[in-house]
């Protein structure tokens, strides 16, 4: 669930770390002290630019990380385990004499980062991958053997807390086990048992073509993190294309063609088209269409790109912004021997719509009277930083859009703004305090402390203030860093109501920095590295850290803090607190009134029937997630699954969320983010605009009326506003005049 609902937990500042470092370059002698080992023909191997990031990332971690963490024995111990972690987390592929085998690198991690010698992170790779291959094969040869369902046996899908297992032997019977649960599963839900493996074992296959496409520089980030995650859970190496993506979802923008890819069998296939996109407006490229070779400019030559990762071929397709590509497109439906078209683009920058901030009206009505209130949903805090340091016009940000929302919102006179910060994981610091500058006339927002105990504040200096009305802030157990930047300020100048869960704890501050600064001329990229270099406190003096941002009304929550948040991360900086600074709170609201809200939506706990069923569901949840092994019994495991339906038995988490039912598996795609397949391939979508209108409508209608948190936001910003001692009133929203 955590990989699921979190993809983002970071903050970052768009700074030039070189002069700050003063570092023109590093040392690298590492080569001459690198341990001998012959690596066989077929392994994946290290090269020497890694080697030589291994090294600069060591110093840097050393020298300038928040926690001074000495690269020791002790911290090579936690390295290896990271990193096994992070192969087998459930403990698939190796077998205890393999565990036994790795720990002559327990106490030698800390020696090889620093010589730049990654003798034992690919050693210890190249035997999973060995293993790995192993488990394809057996799992090819028992899809090929009968499954007896009516066997009385059980299987635990969760072993991460498990012993590693004595012998091979042992695993194949943990996967025959998982492969007999996944045929059982689909044969109770109506599948023809010859389609249930056939469409497994495709599965399969697919996935071992995908991992035979594992690339050396996969590895080495793999390893880099396991060391970066031991120091600071939000400390991280990117290669050069987790750097890409990285920066394009940071600034929701990138420079393409604006289409949406995936890998489909051996093709690279069109998606979606970006609206307003160069593909767009050719009015040749279609979804489904499949790209079979890339060519450069008017007179470059074509490459071949089928049976190529979808990575791989953006590379390719992706490019400097009025450059030119060309593509050779078959049509979904070309028959069999068809040439393939061609078709010319110039790049362009794309600006992404997907990941960032949406505004809706909501329409509420209590004892006969209706009420308006504007719902603003930001699941990102993103700034174009090139764009805003080039000083372009109409750069992608946070601030900026929600201003224009706002403005909207008060043109149609709402009676009140919720923001949405429900899963979202972070981001820029800057958006985080201009966007609190649109609520406050001006002000402290955050302080800031360097490792050094140096302390500084960010400031609103913009006295002005775009929303002056009711404002609710709803977050979750995910609502995290930036998101907490906001949210507790929001709190401290007691300026709105913060609603939802206890929010996740991270109150550390990463910089980006760019080490192809540090290695020039290297022959392959050498990506960049976020760093932990500072932490953040409210403008009260108390941290964030573990602590999150406690909210003035509770709603019920079935995350832990044990399981979910800062607090499940062992390596996680503490709690602490720094003076307070000073600034001056409104008195928009009470403590008194904060407690009226409390009581009455405690109430409701006994009376809604949406917070009733929430509360049902979450116990019942609580209960089954206790229960760790499901029968391989055919009667017993359909009675299980009745059972299940009839206590109806959902993850709260896609209740709170307001999400739909459940999407297909999400596929990697480039250029814009994430795509759930097979809910889009299944849907038939509306042609004409208006249909396409009316059903979006209809979509969210929908949506929010799944949305308990968002329905009891609804209500306690109703009762805030009919407080008789309620310091904002409806009628100030219209007050002031920008």
């Amino acid at each position: 669930m955590k990989n699921k609902m979190m993809k983002y937990l970071f903050l970052v500042l768009p700074i030039s770390l070189l002069a700050f470092f003063g570092l023109k370059s590093f040392s690298h002698t590492s080569e001459n002290q690198t341990v001998a080992y012959n690596f066989a023909p077929d392994d994946l191997q290290p090269t020497a630019t890694q080697k030589k990031v291994e090294s600069m990332v060591t110093e840097i971690l050393s020298s300038y990380h928040f926690r001074k963490v000495p690269l020791n024995d002790s911290l090579s111990s936690k390295i290896l385990d990271n990193y096994i972690k992070e192969l087998d987390f459930n403990k698939m592929n190796f077998t205890a004499q393999d565990i036994e085998g790795f720990d002559k690198f327990r106490y030698e991690l800390d020696d090889q980062l620093k010589a730049g010698d990654l003798t034992a992170a690919y050693q210890i790779y190249n035997v999973y991958r060995k293993r790995a291959k192993e488990r394809f094969a057996f799992v090819t040869s028992i899809l090929n053997k009968p499954m007896d369902f009516k066997v009385d046996e059980i299987y635990t899908p969760d072993r991460e807390k498990a012993t590693w297992v004595k012998s091979s032997a042992d695993l194949d019977d943990i996967w025959r086990k998982a492969i007999k649960s996944t045929l059982l599963d689909w044969k109770i839900s109506g599948k023809a048992d010859s389609l249930a493996k056939k469409d497994l074992t495709e599965r399969y296959k697919r996935t071992e073509k995908y991992f035979d496409k594992t690339k050396s520089e996969d590895v080495f980030q793999q390893f880099m993190n396991a060391f970066t995650e031991s120091v600071d859970p939000h400390t991280t190496y990117f290669i050069p294309k987790t750097a890409s993506t990285f920066n394009q979802e940071m600034s929701q923008s990138f420079e393409g063609i604006g289409a949406t890819l995936r890998n489909e069998g051996d093709y690279v296939q069109i998606v979606d088209l970006i609206v307003g996109g160069p593909a767009f407006r050719s009015k040749q490229l279609n979804p489904k269409d499949r790209i079979v070779a890339v060519a450069q400019g008017d007179d470059k030559s074509y490459q071949d790109i089928v049976g190529w990762f979808t990575d791989d071929a953006v590379k390719l397709i992706k490019g400097p912004k009025n450059t030119v590509v060309r593509l050779k497109i078959l049509s979904s439906d070309a028959p069999t021997g068809t040439v393939p078209r061609e078709v010319r683009l110039v790049r362009e920058k794309i600006k992404l719509e997907e990941g960032t901030a949406k505004k809706e009206v909501l329409n509420f009505s209590r004892d006969g009277k209706s009420y308006k209130y504007g719902l603003i949903t930001i699941p990102l805090f993103y700034r174009d930083f090139e764009g805003a340091k080039s000083g372009e016009q109409g750069y992608k940000s946070t601030t900026a859009d929600v201003k224009r929302y706002l403005n909207e919102l008060k043109a149609e006179k709402v009676d009140g703004v919720i923001v949405d910060l429900r899963n979202n994981g972070g981001g820029s610091l800057t958006e985080a305090v201009n966007l609190t500058g649109l609520f406050i006339p001006q002000g402290p927002v955050v302080q800031r402390k360097q490792s050094d105990g140096e302390i500084s504040a960010e400031y609103d200096r913009d006295p002005s203030v775009s929303y002056d009305g009711p404002v609710s802030v709803l977050v979750n157990r995910f609502s995290a860093s930036a998101s907490e930047i906001f949210a507790g300020a929001i709190q401290d100048y007691k300026r709105g109501l913060i609603i939802g869960e206890q929010t996740y704890g991270k109150g550390t501050v990463q910089s980006l920095i760019d080490l192809e600064r540090f290695l020039k001329g290297e022959p392959e990229g050498v990506g960049q590295l976020k760093i932990t270099m500072e932490k953040f406190y409210r403008i009260t003096g108390s941290s964030t850290q573990h602590k999150g941002v406690t909210p003035d009304v509770e709603l019920p929550s079935t995350f832990s803090a044990s399981e979910f948040g800062e607090s499940s991360q062992p390596s996680a900086l503490p709690w602490d607190m720094i003076a307070s600074t000073k600034y001056t709170p409104s008195n928009n609201i009470t403590q008194k009134e904060v407690e009226y809200l409390k009581e009455k939506s405690k109430g409701r706990l006994t009376t809604e029937t949406d917070l009733k069923k929430l509360l049902t569901e979450i116990e019942n949840y609580k209960k089954a997630k206790e229960k760790k092994s499901v029968s391989l019994q055919e009667d017993k495991r359909r009675k299980e699954i009745d059972e299940q339906k009839k206590k109806n038995i959902v993850d709260p988490a896609d209740e709170l969320a307001g999400n739909e039912s459940k999407l297909g598996d999400a596929e990697n795609v480039t250029g814009v983010g994430k795509i759930t397949g097979a809910a889009k391939e299944k849907a038939k979508p509306a042609t004409d605009s208006t249909s396409i209108a009316v059903a979006k409508i209809k979509a969210l209608k929908e949506k929010h009326e799944k949305d308990t948190f968002l329905k009891e936001t609804e209500r306690i910003l109703t009762d805030f506003i009919l407080s008789p001692t309620s310091g904002v009133k409806v009628s100030q929203v219209d007050n002031k005049k920008e």
